[in-house]
């Protein structure tokens, strides 16, 4: 088990992007390689991964909106706002050919990156960590749950009825909701079903650099098989796989993890 008290300080810094307050770090010296951050998540569990990459590496991590010390977005975003705002963040650097590394939603966002035309920088590697974007196949338990949510949502919201109890709504979604959405805020939670709607499974091919997938064999937010499904989807991408590991493999069996992105990101040349 990680101990996340093994975290290391990093020096946090502020800007503001189109009218969002944001917090990010910034290390090292060389091509740009930025760091995107997991649903729920911030910059500090990167730590690690910033000091071992600031060694050859301009690297470059930020809190996004709504995450962290950043501020929230001002409207429920999707999957593409997050895009639009990674570009305009990535505005104040030059650098031609830029280089990726996603956990779980951060993922998405990469994939989505690599799917747009007219960018203003290359792309050169991607690496995507316990990534989502993969939708799961419903059960049939999980569409019941669906259709009882969406019908306890219509009856608690009816007038007369949130009147009288006015709490019975936010406690039925915390009930209801993953872990993520009752730790969310209301407009968090409206990015959240925009975002794990979404299916990216057909943009995956569009991934056309070299890709480096990293996975927890244990992982159940993103399982295994997801990892799989991406390395055969995207054309030049390899799966390393993580023993005893799950959702945060990059942390859980970090000395490993760090062996293969220093091998990928040729660290030690």
């Amino acid at each position: 088990m990680y101990n996340y008290r093994d975290i290391p300080e990093i020096t946090e810094m502020i800007k503001t992007v189109n009218n969002i307050r944001i917090n990010y770090v910034q290390k090292g010296e060389g091509d740009l390689i930025v760091l995107l951050h997991g649903w729920g998540s911030n910059i500090k569990l990167f730590a690690n991964l910033v000091d071992l990459l600031a060694k050859k590496y301009t690297v470059v991590a930020m809190d996004m909106p709504g995450f962290g010390e950043s501020q929230e977005p001002p409207a429920a975003w999707c999957v593409d706002d997050y895009v639009d705002f990674v570009i305009s963040f990535l505005k104040d650097y030059d650098n031609k050919n830029i280089m990726f590394l996603g956990h779980s939603f951060g993922g998405r966002v990469i994939i989505k990156l690599n799917s747009r035309k007219d960018l203003p920088f290359n792309i050169s590697k991607v690496i995507l960590v316990d990534s989502a974007g993969i939708l799961p196949p419903k059960s049939n338990k999980k569409s019941w749950r669906t259709r009882y949510y969406k019908f306890g949502k219509a009856v608690l919201s009816f007038k007369p009825v949130a009147k009288l109890f006015p709490n019975a709504l936010e406690n039925f979604r915390k009930k209801m909701g993953s872990a993520d959405y009752a730790a969310a805020s209301p407009l968090m939670r409206q990015v959240l079903v925009k975002v794990v709607n979404e299916d990216l499974e057909p943009l995956l091919p569009n991934i056309k650099c070299p890709t480096l997938l990293i996975w927890g064999v244990n992982d159940t937010a993103t399982p295994l098989s997801d990892g799989e499904k991406m390395e055969k989807l995207i054309p030049d991408a390899g799966l390393v796989k993580l023993d005893n590991a799950g959702h945060y493999s990059f942390l859980e069996q970090q000395f490993i993890f760090n062996r293969v992105m220093t091998s990928f990101m040729k660290l030690d040349d």
